[in-house]
């Protein structure tokens, strides 16, 4: 499976999150708290089409991401987001 970084497609697998697949591509996702729901450094931004499709952001999430200047209405954690074969080609960007 894939997934679309800003317009580039890099190879992903069911069950991973999306920040590991972005770090292991290089990405500038600095993810400090490693998933723990601890920071926000992990914000990615979800394009509109595929934002509805994503479960639902826990509470905790939302909270994290009440914390960053340039939130979005599609802006979600990539340490959230588990991958699964429903997400092939999942696009989002970096703010």
């Amino acid at each position: 499976m894939k997934v679309i970084f800003d317009g580039d497609e890099l190879a992903a697998t069911a069950g991973e999150r999306l920040l590991d697949v972005a770090r292991r591509n290089g990405l500038a996702l600095e993810g400090t708290c490693n998933g723990d729901l601890a920071c926000a450094t992990c914000h990615v931004i979800v394009d509109a089409e595929w934002f509805a499709k994503l479960p639902a952001a826990r509470e905790e999430e939302e909270d994290m991401l009440d914390l960053v200047n340039d939130a979005r209405r599609t802006s979600r954690l990539a340490c959230q987001i588990v991958l699964t074969p429903e997400f092939d080609k999942l696009s989002v960007s970096l703010p």
